[in-house]
């Protein structure tokens, strides 16, 4: 069973840096693709940003330049390096493997909120 655990999230001001780790366990393809997106209150699940397991990322527009994804597959962790975090950065993040199989896996999420 994949069980994936966030960590790393809490309060900063804006301006700040916070890093975001997940760590995914069970057994699972070594070709996939892991992600991290946010929900702001009231509003839908949106990307923030993807990596493959061969190291190609995508980024959402509004956080490109300020925030690294990176990942170790040996570890089979993602991280999250948030950096000049602003007011509507604020939202709980969640981690995603996949879809592996047509099925996607997701943590449970961390709250971040930066504060102006």
């Amino acid at each position: 069973q994949v069980q994936l655990v966030e960590s790393g999230g809490g309060l900063v001001q804006a301006g700040g840096s916070l890093r975001l780790s997940c760590a995914a366990s069970g057994s699972f393809s070594s070709i996939n693709v892991m992600g991290w997106y946010r929900q702001a209150p009231g509003k839908q699940r949106d990307l923030v940003a993807t990596i493959t397991s061969s190291g190609s990322t995508n980024y959402a527009d509004s956080v490109k330049g300020r925030f690294t994804i990176s990942r170790d597959n040996a570890k089979k962790t993602v991280l999250l390096q948030m950096n000049s975090l602003k007011p509507e950065g604020t939202a709980v993040y969640y981690c995603k493997l996949g879809p592996l199989g047509g099925k996607a896996h997701w943590g449970q999420g961390t709250q971040v909120t930066v504060s102006s």
